[in-house]
């Protein structure tokens, strides 16, 4: 008969085996701190040493590295599914930038869709907190807390349609964004009337959601990445302008 005697698990397998779900369901985040080992041991019901072999085993896989008098970290290249030679071409073509925007409006509309269907309860709280810190920032005007939490909205719709792959992607693409690889975010959330249109939109990508319709939901993500488009191309076409009239000033108080 096809069976082997059952073998007792080790208790730092059980933690390495915890420390991993949490890390690939996006709960514990690249370049994250971990709790001291005192506290990390007492919330695991572990061992010290039974903790420091669950750990070194993690770092070997290259999950979770030590920094020198600051802890223990995940470790901060898993938030970057892309090489540096790529992240160079996608800096230096325009057509990386609407490539990109094209994939964002496939994956995150699904990922809208996903999330009124899938998400929990409590996903769907996370979703309309961050909507509602969304309208504290934009009354404040602050472009640079309106960029990243516009940034840390769409991630937990990714986050609520609960597909593990598509949150790993998306958060590297994410990252890209706020280092300003496709383009500057925060020139948009300047521009008042740009402003006003965005948050309508998220306004709207948040009620669908919360009323579980997800059609609308996907809808809703779909526009607004049209109008993101729409606004980056017309920037775009606005610096070129600008360019040869600069050009062109510069020919006739020369001659």
């Amino acid at each position: 008969m096809p069976f082997e005697k059952v073998q007792p698990e080790k208790l730092a397998a059980t933690v390495v085996r915890q420390i991993e779900k949490l890390i690939l369901r996006g709960i514990l985040r690249p370049g994250e701190r971990l709790p001291s080992e005192r506290e990390l041991s007492e919330k695991l019901g572990v061992s010290r040493p039974s903790l420091r072999e669950a750990v070194a085993e993690l770092h070997a896989r290259g999950l979770l590295e030590s920094r020198a008098g600051a802890g223990i970290f995940v470790t901060d290249v898993l938030g970057s599914a892309f090489s540096e030679a790529l992240v160079g071409l996608f800096a230096n073509h325009d057509e990386a930038v609407f490539d990109y925007l094209s994939f964002r409006r496939d994956m995150e509309g699904l990922a809208a869709q996903r999330a009124a269907e899938n998400g929990t309860e409590t996903d769907l709280k996370v979703i309309d907190e961050l909507m509602t810190k969304m309208e504290a920032a934009h009354g404040k005007r602050n472009p640079a807390e309106e960029a990243r939490l516009d940034a840390d909205f769409h991630l937990a719709i990714i986050e609520a349609s609960h597909n593990v792959i598509m949150l790993h992607m998306m958060r590297s693409m994410y990252q890209l964004l706020r280092e300003g690889v496709f383009y500057n975010r925060q020139i948009m959330f300047k521009q008042r009337t740009t402003r006003e249109s965005l948050l309508e939109q998220h306004r709207a990508i948040n009620a669908a959601l919360q009323i579980r319709d997800a059609e609308a939901a996907r809808a809703a993500v779909e526009q607004h990445l049209d109008y993101v488009e729409a606004a980056l191309t017309a920037d775009r076409k606005a610096e070129r302008n600008e360019l040869i009239a600069r050009q062109r000033l510069e020919r006739e108080t020369s001659r």
